[in-house]
């Protein structure tokens, strides 16, 4: 069984892992697109922005069900960071115990 579980867990690990990156990279672009810095009328920035919403967006849009309007400042992203640092601890947790 722990030939399959360890490796399992550890797959997990790193696609919760590079799901964070994911979200990081979509705040960064949605800021710079806010300050103009980079526009979506360049198709490529507009599909990597497509990509990375489409990606994230599903998890945001369930967590800001829950929050309260806070006047412009969407503090989501930082919550499901949050609860993804949450998953790696319970899953780093689960692998330790395994051993």
């Amino acid at each position: 069984m722990d030939v399959v579980v360890g490796p399992a867990l550890g797959l997990l690990y790193q696609l919760i892992n590079l799901y964070t990156w994911v979200v990081i990279i979509g705040v960064i672009m949605s800021w710079l697109i806010a300050f103009n810095v980079i526009n979506l009328s360049n198709q490529f920035v507009r599909m990597i922005y497509d990509v990375v919403s489409r990606l994230t967006e599903p998890l945001l849009g369930q967590i800001r069900r829950f929050l309260p309007d806070l006047g412009g400042v969407d503090i989501s992203p930082v919550i499901l960071i949050l609860l993804l640092w949450f998953a790696k601890d319970v899953i780093a947790r689960l692998a330790l115990r395994m051993m």
